[in-house]
């Protein structure tokens, strides 16, 4: 068994994620959420970096209408789910905080040294 996989926590299923989707955690304090696009899971920490506020408007609502970006509730910045990039609003060339995550045999993983 590797390190990765001895330090790494079970999220959820990948198909308990829409596609597109989003879903909130949290864990050893820290709260944070997975955004699924197609076969893959992004996971970032929850917290805008322009407010260092919660980003979502209500439990596992992440998504911007079209499912396509990241939208923080407060004041509309968008985030791209690739990358964290804020790519439209007050903090347009900041971006979110990732989390080192992986999906292995339909299992959405996140590595708990992240946290």
């Amino acid at each position: 068994m590797s390190d990765a996989a001895t330090s790494a926590i079970a999220l959820c299923r990948l198909d308990e994620l829409s596609d597109p989707g989003s879903k909130g955690f949290e864990l050893a304090g820290r709260s944070f959420f997975a955004v699924r696009q197609g076969q893959q899971v992004f996971v970032y920490l929850n917290r805008c970096p322009h407010r260092g506020i919660p980003l979502e408007w209500l439990p596992d609502q992440f998504l911007d209408h079209s499912g396509r970006l990241i939208q923080c509730a407060s004041h509309g910045a968008l985030f791209l789910p690739e990358s964290g990039a804020c790519v439209a609003g007050p903090c347009a060339g900041a971006s979110l905080t990732s989390l080192v995550s992986y999906i292995d045999a339909g299992q959405v993983w996140l590595d708990s040294n992240a946290l």
